[in-house]
């Protein structure tokens, strides 16, 4: 059965918040606090129809925020369950949101990474992501990627 993804809607959120706890609680030690996205209000979020999941076989799996910006989409969270970390799930989610973001009309989707998270980098990069920033932000030490769409929709 191939995954599905689609908006979250309030009977995921005890879903959502155990992936995203399962999924980032590895790198408080390296960040010496919880990651921002567990301190997200996903509540919220899925009131405002910003957080999708991928689900398989009916099971959520996956999911990520997507926030509209003036000039980008931002891609604010992506997130897997540790036990599918890696068998493509996570690129299934970054594919739809570049779509997502041609769909809205977006030539560009950013997303950021915390420093310390350091094995994202050259994930994102294999995907077509460039670095354009490192901030300190909300206390947290992040990169900036970003990622021009203008070409995808040429071949599609």
């Amino acid at each position: 059965m191939q995954p599905v993804i689609r908006q979250a809607v309030p009977a995921d959120l005890a879903s959502i918040e155990c992936i995203v706890t399962d999924a980032y609680a590895r790198y408080i030690p390296r960040i010496g606090k919880a990651p921002a996205p567990m301190n997200d209000n996903y509540q919220g979020r899925i009131a405002n129809g910003v957080v999708w999941v991928l689900t398989v076989q009916g099971e959520i799996a996956g999911l990520m925020v997507l926030l509209p910006k003036a000039d980008h989409l931002l891609l604010d969270n992506v997130a897997v369950t540790p036990e599918r970390q890696g068998s493509g799930l996570g690129r299934r989610l970054v594919a739809f949101a570049e779509a997502e973001a041609l769909r809205l009309g977006y030539s560009e989707i950013r997303l950021y990474t915390n420093v310390a998270m350091h094995e994202n980098l050259p994930i994102y990069s294999k995907l077509g992501y460039q670095e354009f920033g490192r901030v300190q932000e909300e206390g947290f030490n992040r990169v900036f990627m970003r990622k021009r769409l203008a070409e995808l929709d040429k071949t599609r």
